[in-house]
């Protein structure tokens, strides 16, 4: 097989050519010159002229092969650009590879890529390159644009051997103020949509660009459209990759936050979906129950997922009890429903679960605490009941005592039925005294009521509420004398006490009481025995926190059950204002 001449070869045989051409016109010259003259049958002239024709045919040859080894350049290098182009998928990149391998293959002193703005659908400058692959800056970032609009306007290539004189390019300012001679303009197309141009010139030759040169950039050109579109393609999947994966997180977050639990399974009962609060709620991590059939997890879902897929029907708010290994006994509500695809074909079961451990035990609490505190204390009560759990603490409270005085006696007299009842309206009457006051039904104790005040709650005026409820306690008594016949009109005797005492729950998590212990309370408890029918006596204490809010005289010391000390008491009269 014969082998393409190189580019070498051919310059050593044109030069050798060159050669004798020169050889042979110098030697019929030096002939001509100095008259040697061959006989008819020797004379070599004609031979000689006849092979400076070969001569002139050999160079027209050459031209041939000039010509054709530089179109296989420009195939080579066109082979070269698109493995370049196709490695490449940044748009600068590819715009830069492309406008260096357009201006090498066209010789042209300059060249320009512009692509059309999809929002405007004007050109825009992208990138300009001189001979020396310099990139060409502004101001120097001058081109006809005319010439650049009309291609890319029309979808055809442009080529001119010498512009200045071209009459299609007579009303193109731009030519004559930039002295352009020779200019080439191809539009880069995708699917026969013109998505930019290519325009190369030259402003010093006229003629540099022949249709050689048009078909080589138009070949450089479609590459060049290809590579373009794959860019950008590359561009919009990785900015949609970019958006998904911004959406994922941000729908992660989202679901990480939920408060309530949620799990989903697929069509083969393998758990899918187990966020943040389904992993605090059943103290189990996502790693290890992601995957697992939830027949084999260890959470109370089986029955009620049984149940769903069986019926295809959404079970609302449904609440279990159950114990858990992290966590022990819990209350849970469920949402289960099948899990659908748009067009409603099934793909497994959607669970919500929210945690009603801490509500039901809050419930409770104050179902306990309705017994004996004020509702609107009850409504203040704080939403963690591990705050009333079992256990107390040390506080300054006021403590109310209240006992019938002859009631012993009088309960012998009286039928037992009748005596409830009796016992009820003057226990009824305490109660609501004291509860008005926000104060706390520690216990009743026969016909004996004990109260506290500044405890579950803190109140700052806490001692000036019992004796208010003090007050009041007697006035009921007094109106429930009006309509009691004279033989049932019985008193309180009541004392009040502040100081510090132990103050919460005491007893089991089955049964407890909210109460107050310590030497306050028994204090509270000896002065109210110290009181006769109707009288309220206050310690040293009370007196001194509302001495300027009541009516009160000085009273014998007393010297009480229980303690060394006399104690200095003061009677309550009334309230002041």
């Amino acid at each position: 097989m014969a082998t393409q001449p190189t580019l070498s070869t051919i310059e050593r045989a044109r030069s050798d050519i060159a050669q004798l051409r020169r050889g042979i016109a110098d030697l019929a010259a030096w002939l001509r010159r100095h008259r040697v003259f061959f006989p008819e049958d020797q004379n070599i002239l004609p031979q000689l002229e006849q092979f400076a024709q070969v001569g002139e045919m050999v160079e027209k040859l050459n031209v041939v092969m000039e010509q054709q080894e530089k179109e296989r350049a420009q195939l080579q290098g066109l082979f070269q650009v698109s493995g370049t182009l196709n490695s490449k998928l940044q748009l600068d990149q590819v715009l830069n590879a492309a406008m260096d391998s357009i201006v090498q293959a066209t010789i042209a002193e300059r060249g320009f890529l512009m692509l059309l703005d999809d929002q405007t659908h004007e050109l825009t400058y992208q990138v300009a390159r001189n001979m020396d692959r310099v990139t060409i800056a502004s101001p120097a970032f001058e081109v006809s644009r005319g010439i650049a609009q009309r291609v890319a306007k029309s979808g055809e290539a442009v080529i001119a051997t010498d512009a200045m004189s071209d009459p299609r390019f007579a009303d193109h300012q731009s030519v004559v103020s930039l002295s352009l001679r020779s200019i080439l303009c191809i539009p880069l197309k995708i699917k026969e949509r013109v998505i930019g141009v290519v325009y190369v010139d030259n402003r010093l030759h006229a003629g540099a660009f022949q249709e050689l040169e048009l078909n080589a950039l138009r070949a450089f050109a479609d590459q060049t459209a290809i590579a373009i579109e794959n860019a950008r393609l590359f561009e919009s999947l990785r900015q949609k990759i970019i958006e998904i994966s911004e959406l994922k997180t941000f729908q992660d977050n989202i679901f990480a936050s939920i408060a309530s639990g949620v799990i989903a399974t697929d069509l083969a009962d393998r758990i899918t979906a187990f966020n943040r609060a389904a992993e605090i709620i059943f103290g189990v991590s996502a790693k290890n129950t992601i995957g697992v059939e939830y027949q084999n997890a260890e959470l109370p879902l089986a029955l009620l997922v049984d149940q769903v897929k069986r019926g295809d029907t959404a079970r609302a708010a449904e609440e279990i009890e159950s114990d858990l290994p992290a966590r022990g006994a819990v209350n849970l509500s469920f949402n289960i429903s099948s899990l659908k695809d748009e067009a409603g074909n099934s793909q497994g079961v959607a669970i919500v679960v929210d945690d009603l451990t801490e509500k039901r035990r809050l419930e409770a609490t104050r179902a306990m605490f309705r017994r004996y505190v004020a509702p609107a204390v009850v409504d203040r009560l704080p939403a963690n009941p591990d705050q009333l759990r079992l256990g107390g603490k040390r506080q300054t409270i006021t403590i109310l005592f209240s006992d019938i005085r002859g009631f012993t006696n009088f309960s012998e007299a009286i039928p037992p039925e009748k005596l409830v009842d009796i016992l009820n309206q003057y226990l009824s009457a305490a109660a609501d005294a004291i509860l008005k006051q926000e104060g706390t039904l520690d216990k009743f104790m026969g016909d004996a009521v004990m109260a506290l005040f500044n405890a579950p709650l803190p109140q700052a005026d806490h001692a000036l509420r019992a004796a208010r409820a003090a007050i009041a306690m007697r006035a009921a008594v007094i109106l429930l004398h009006k309509k009691l016949p004279k033989e049932l009109r019985l008193n309180y005797g009541i004392g009040i006490h502040t100081g510090d005492a132990v103050v919460g729950n005491v007893g089991t998590e089955q049964q407890m009481n909210f109460t107050a212990i310590g030497d306050a309370v028994n204090l509270a408890k000896r002065l109210q025995e110290n009181a006769s029918g109707g009288q309220i006596i206050l310690s040293r204490a009370t007196y001194a926190l509302i001495r300027e809010h009541v009516h009160a005289k000085e009273m014998p010391q007393l010297k009480v059950k229980g303690r060394d000390q006399v104690e200095e008491v003061w009677e309550l009269e009334a309230m002041r204002g």
